[in-house]
This record gives C-alpha cells, structure tokens and sequence, in this order.
C-alpha cells in the first residue's frame, strides 16, 4: 500500500474505534440472530404477517407465508419525471423473477423522494436539496422497519438519493443491501458545445428558444445526464465500494446487458443474505479501507464536491469518523487521472468506452492506492472489480481487463496522470475550511488575490452582473449566508455561466460561499462549503466589500487579508432569512432541519455518528456538541449560536 493511504486508514481506524466497535456489536446481534432464527418474517406474529402479504401475487403469497424462502426488500426512487430514476419502472417485475428463480422472494417494500438538482438549480426548491438526502435516508429506514427481510436492493442513481439510501441501509446494518444502477443516457449534443450556448444566453447573444434546443439535446433520453456530476460520481463510488455488481455502473439503460445485470443482482442478493453461504452484511462491507477508497476514487476522477459533504455523512452512518483532514491527505497522494466534463470535453459513455471503472481500479489497485482486501457483494476482494462484463450466447460473464485505457485524452494511469494530485483540495485560513474543485480549474486561475464584492442572495449576483457593474474588474465574488443552517446550502451553479463570461474577457474572478456549487462545478476557482458558515457565526459574515481576499487552490490556503485586530473591531453584517420568510416551496416543513443541521465540515445532516448515541454528541456527526450542537440545544436563536446573531 501507498504509505499515505494507509497512514490515512489508520488514522480513521484510530479516531473510530469506539464508535465503530459499538456500530458492530450491534448489527452483529442482529446478524447472530438472522442466522440463528431464518428468515425475519418467520418470527412475525400472524396478523402482522398478513399485513405483510395480502396484496401479493398468488406466485409469491405461498412464499411469503412460509418460512423457508428469505425476503428481499426493494426500495424504489422511481418516477417517470426524472431521466435518472425513470428506467426503475420495470425493475421491481425484473427484480422479483430474479429472487424467484434465486429460491427468494421479493416485495418492494417503499420509495423514496428523488428530487433533481438540474431542475431546482437557482430556485427555491434547491434549498431543499441537500435535506432530502435525510429525508431519503428516514425513508429507507421506514420501508425496512417492518421487519419483513433478509436483504435489500437500492435503486437510486442520483445527488442525495444514493447518499440518503447509503445512510438508511447502514441503519439496517445486518442485512445485505445491493445497489442496482440504471445508467447513463446515451451521449448527447457536446458538452462544450452546451457550455457555450450557456455562456452566450448569460451574455444576452441567444435567446430562451436557441438556450433550451441545447439543453433538451443534451438531456435527451432516459439515464443519468452524461457528465461526471454528483449523480455519476454516486455510481462511481458504489463501484469502488463494492456495492454495485462488477462492471454495471455505467451500461446504458435498456439494453440487453442492463437486463441481464439487474437480473444477477437480484440473485445476488438472495446467495449473500445470512441463510446462505456467503453472508455480506453491508455493514460489515462499508469499513474504513472501504471508505477510503471511495475518496481515493472521487479524488482521482475529479468527481463531485458534493461527497466532501457526503462521504463523511455516510461513514458517520457505519460508525467512522472521516474529516476534510483526510481528503485533504489523500489529496497529496492520488493522482487526478480522468478528463471528463467539466474536467475535459469527453461524457462517462466515453470514460467506459476507454476502459472505464475496471481499467481505474486495476491501475490504482497495482500501484497500491486503494485496499484490495475488503468485502464486497461479488465476494471477497477487490480484483473482481478488474472484470467486465458481457454476454456470451445469450449468458451474463465477467472477464478480466488486461489492457489500459484505450484513450489517453480521458482516462491515463498512476504513472502518467493529468496531474499528480487530486483534483480536489482541502483550503484553510482565517476564513475557515472550505473546499475547492480544481480538476477543471485552469493552473493560471488556481490563485487569485483579490477585492471582495458581497452579497447575501445569488440572485444579487445575477442582477449585478446583467447590470454590468462586474464588468473590467477582478474580483472575488463573497455569496454568504447560504450554509446548512441558514437555507440549506443550495448549489449556486446558476452562478457559473455569468463568471465563466468573465473569466473568458480576461477579468481575474473567483467565489467564496458557505453554500455549494454543483457536482458540476466548472472552471471558475471556488472555495466552497466554508465552514463554519455564516449564519453560525463564520467569519465570512465579517467580510467587507473592498477587502482583499486570497484564494490559493494550488497551496491550499484561503486568507481574508485584514488586520486581526480590525477583524475583532468588527461586527457580522447580513442575516439569514427568518423562519417567517423561509416559506414557500414546503421550505416552512424543514424549519427543524435547520435548527439542526451540522456544519459543512461534518457532513451538514442532522443525524448521530452510528455508535456514539449519547448526550454528548449531537446532530454534529459525533464531533463535540461545541462544534456541532442543535441550534435549538445552543440556547441560540437558530443559527446564531455563536455570533449573537438575531434573527
């Protein structure tokens, strides 16, 4: 192993034992317990049981009401709104007949929202986004809290579904849970070819009809959108993780291939529960070298910011504390060895095509950047991720990659990478911790010093811009009080196309923000997710237009270049909306998210760290109440606990 990754491994199996131990002890009760007694449903009472099976088929009803055949959930965000999600319609027939002819029996035991981020993009509802990944994660426990099974399949493909899913099996920790990817869309019109019409409608150049012809010629078909955004970066890292069967990630959907790897999944699912030989309990698969090569994989593909919030909400669900201290290591260590919109010009149909996750994964295995020893759902060992599948006469087989990528101008390997470090970097300085996406990020854009020009609403921004008052100046653009606890830390992509004009007439501009930008985020520099975010108190909420701010993604420093002593004279300016204005778009029904939610920096939900329930850890993912405590439990008016802030 590389001696950072692993120095990194032991560091987070250190901080974690504790919780960690506790998180296994108690799925490992109710594993000895599902192995001992047989299927679940088996030990309901009767009436509860025929509760259970009343509205099934007459060829599942006699399983279901014998106890010899284990149960399989399927959890569902289908709907036929989202290009993403819409291909789950026929899943659970495909699914059930997969477990049936296993020795199974399934049922689809709930759904849970799916919202999209490209839909809500600069709108109210994109305040709810990063809360609905909670709100998925409550779901799933929902569906699975009838007691009634033995493993789970996971549908879900996109931003905060797959995290929320991830979060709400780690609940159920003792079963085994299968994620089932539905695929990209086939490739549409360029996206080089879309940012620029983007850029010439922020310029006033195009109009709506030319603006939307582009848009609906890249988002074309049922599947995922095609660029490297948090949805592909969701599947990406499920791969890597072993959570996906070998090979399936990125198959377009409604292929004969896809069928048939939606097919082996359910009869995966039924050989890995605890009644047959091959238990796989996802809480013992999700461990700490688990999640280290999941952000071994998001740093060397230049994937989605989003997971420097995620992957620590997620790891907090198995009882493993992760920081922006250790992305911030294994930064320095793994290469950035993919070139995939908005890092380069090709989509993830053309990252597959060049050899895709099976080529990544056998180069960062042979040059020791990711564990090999670890569980998965295909068995033991990440080899079998070195395997592609396909179909021979008709039958699904897996075979081993030997070759390395067949396009250099999107996918190279460890020893000639695009650059030697991640393309994510961790900042810090008297403004926080932030994060910052530099993949896409030209070198000569990667430090800016600059005047600071502040706004508390986005859509001030835009208005400044159509006015033409950013115009032949550098600037670092301040948007604030866009934090978890302030809105719900909406992505400010909608941003990008006016600054990118900008950038593109020669101007130095750059964003800071304690909200997020987008899995998307393109190659305007950004220090995002600063933390701890204004409406806590963060010193953003000190920052005065005309201060010179300096952004340095390369060295990893983010510096408000103010004297201390002038900073300490200083009072916050602005505020968060009041829980009277937050309304509309149901924002009103998630007034306690934000009273709740943790900082950036630890994951931004509202949930404990699995293993550490006690007094004295708060919704802060585990991290001292101080840092991460209720809004509510501070004493504070929401969100003002540390500033004095009133509302």
């Amino acid at each position: 192993m590389n001696p950072i990754i692993q120095d990194v491994t032991d560091r987070i199996i250190e901080r974690s034992a504790a919780s960690r131990a506790a998180y296994l002890e108690r799925i490992r009760r109710d594993g000895e317990a599902a192995r001992a007694k047989g299927p679940a449903r088996a030990h309901l009472g009767c009436a509860n049981l025929a509760h259970g099976f009343a509205s099934a088929s007459a060829e599942d009803k006699p399983a279901l009401m014998g106890t010899a055949k284990p149960g399989v959930a399927i959890v569902t965000s289908y709907n036929d709104m989202l290009s993403a999600h819409q291909p789950y319609e026929t899943y659970p027939p495909e699914l059930k007949a997969a477990v049936r002819k296993a020795g199974g029996v399934a049922q689809v035991a709930g759904g849970v929202p799916a919202m999209c981020d490209g839909i809500t993009q600069g709108r109210p509802g994109m305040e709810l986004s990063l809360y609905s990944r909670d709100v998925i994660a409550m779901a799933a426990a929902i569906a699975l809290s009838h007691d009634m099974f033995d493993a789970t399949l996971l549908l879900g493909v996109c931003d905060k579904i797959v995290p929320g899913l991830f979060i709400g099996a780690l609940h159920f920790g003792h079963l085994p849970a299968i994620f089932v990817p539905a695929g990209p869309m086939t490739s549409g019109l360029p996206n080089k070819v879309k940012a620029r019409t983007r850029q010439l409608f922020a310029e006033g150049k195009v109009g709506r009809v030319e603006l939307l012809d582009a848009e609906a010629k890249s988002y074309h078909s049922p599947g995922t959108c095609t660029f490297y955004g948090t949805a592909n970066s969701n599947q990406a890292l499920m791969e890597v993780m072993g959570l996906h069967l070998p090979g399936s990630t990125f198959v377009n959907p409604h292929t004969e291939l896809r069928h048939a790897l939606t097919q082996a999944a359910g009869r995966r699912a039924v050989e890995i529960t605890a009644h047959g030989s091959e238990y796989t309990p996802i809480g013992e698969l999700v461990d700490e070298k688990a999640i280290v090569n999941a952000c071994v994989a998001l740093l060397a593909t230049g994937g989605s910011t989003n997971h420097t919030i995620h992957l620590v909400a997620m790891a907090a669900a198995a009882g493993i504390v992760l920081t922006w201290d250790d992305f911030a290591r294994l930064s320095g260590a793994v290469p950035s060895l993919t070139k995939i919109y908005p890092n380069g010009q090709a989509d993830v149909n053309h990252f597959r095509d060049a050899g895709g996750m099976q080529v990544l994964i056998g180069d960062l295995l042979d040059e020791g950047l990711l564990h090999e020893d670890v569980m998965t759902v295909a068995g033991r060992g990440l080899d079998r991720y070195r395997e592609a599948p396909e179909l021979v006469d008709g039958e699904l087989v897996w075979s081993p990659v030997t070759g390395g990528s067949s396009d250099l101008d999107v996918l190279r390997p460890v020893k000639a990478p695009f650059s030697p470090d991640g393309g994510i970097h961790m900042l810090s300085g008297n403004l926080g911790r932030a994060v910052s996406k530099v993949s896409a990020v030209k070198p000569e854009h990667l430090v800016i010093e600059a005047p600071a020009k502040v706004f508390d609403d986005q859509l001030d921004l835009l208005k400044a811009f159509e006015a033409g008052e950013l115009d032949g100046q550098d600037f670092v653009a301040v948007i604030r009080y866009q934090g978890p606890s302030a809105n719900g830390m909406p992505e400010l992509h909608k941003l990008t196309p006016p600054l990118a004009v900008l950038l593109d007439r020669g101007q130095r501009v750059a964003i800071v923000t304690d909200g997020r930008m987008s899995g998307a985020s393109g190659k305007v520099p950004a220090a995002i997710h600063l933390s701890p975010e204004a409406a806590d108190g963060g010193p953003i909420a000190l920052v005065r237009d005309g201060d010179v701010i300096r952004l340095d993604s390369a060295a990893g420093t983010l510096e408000l270049l103010v004297p201390a002593e002038e900073l300490a004279r200083r009072t916050p300016e602005g505020r968060p909306l009041s829980d009277a204005q937050w309304v509309g778009t149901g924002r009103e029904l998630f007034a306690a998210f934000r009273r709740m939610a943790g900082h950036a920096e630890q994951g931004a939900g509202i949930f404990g760290l699995s293993g550490a329930e006690s007094p004295d850890h708060g919704p802060g993912l585990g991290f001292p109440a101080e840092a991460g405590a209720s809004h509510l439990e501070s004493g504070a008016p929401v969100g003002a606990q540390h500033a004095g802030l009133a509302r």
